[in-house]
């Protein structure tokens, strides 16, 4: 398989308090992937870091086969990572179609198959987006890093919070995007909504990848050790 996204013993520091100690993963093309762990491990730091919201301080991260390490976040966003924040983080003042023209690049992801996606979108277009539900804004942000035509989306906890009737509508559109072959890693703590779509699991423990493989081959037992309360 060709690693689209390739990061090997990725460290990273907030100032003097290091967060990350040795991230590991890999993600193919067309492959999704869950970065799971326990509230505080780094998995918001490590998507920061393939972002490029915050630099590595040492190893490799490579997206498309290029070390991205001397690039900007804007500069990994046209190489084609698509990042739908945790918390929303919609353009609040602008309506629904502003949010998603703004973010438009060339590509088969226009407005219209974004709504076809999300059809709430296409019933919200001129409203503001600080006046749509969670639900609908969480749709929104997903819509609009769809927009940017990326060939990696990472989705940093898509449906926290969000009331269970819309998180299955969104868990929907994901495996729809599956089944269109986009690459996706995303972050979720449902694990059986994460069982029904990633291919694969990587667990990270204290800033450190501890487990990878299959998520078949996830077992009760790793769930309890690394990722239960």
């Amino acid at each position: 398989m060709t690693h689209l996204l390739e990061l090997r013993d990725v460290t990273a520091s907030y100032g003097p308090v290091q967060a990350l100690f040795g991230i590991t993963l890999d993600l193919g093309e067309g492959e999704v992937v869950a970065l799971m762990g326990r509230n505080g491990m780094g998995k918001t730091t490590t998507i920061r870091c393939i972002s490029r919201l915050m630099p590595h301080s040492a190893g490799s991260l490579r997206f498309a086969g290029r070390d991205v390490a001397g690039l900007s976040a804007p500069k990994v966003a046209r190489l084609g990572v698509g990042l739908v924040p945790e918390g929303r983080r919609c353009f609040a003042p602008l309506t629904v179609a502003e949010n998603l023209t703004v973010a438009a690049r060339p590509g088969p992801w226009d407005m219209a198959r974004v709504c076809a996606l999300f059809p709430r979108l296409q019933e919200r277009m001129g409203q503001i987006a600080r006046t749509l539900s969670g639900g609908e804004q969480q749709m929104l942000a997903i819509g609009r890093a769809l927009m940017t035509n990326p060939r990696l989306l990472v989705l940093d906890e898509a449906t926290e919070g969000l009331a269970p009737v819309v998180r299955q509508e969104i868990w929907a559109g994901v495996r729809r995007l599956k089944a269109e072959g986009l690459s996706i890693l995303l972050v979720d703590k449902s694990l059986t909504e994460i069982a029904s779509v990633a291919d694969r699991a990587v667990i990270v423990e204290r800033g450190a990848t501890v487990w990878q493989g299959g998520i078949a081959d996830l077992t009760s037992d790793l769930t309890d050790r690394y990722l239960g309360v």
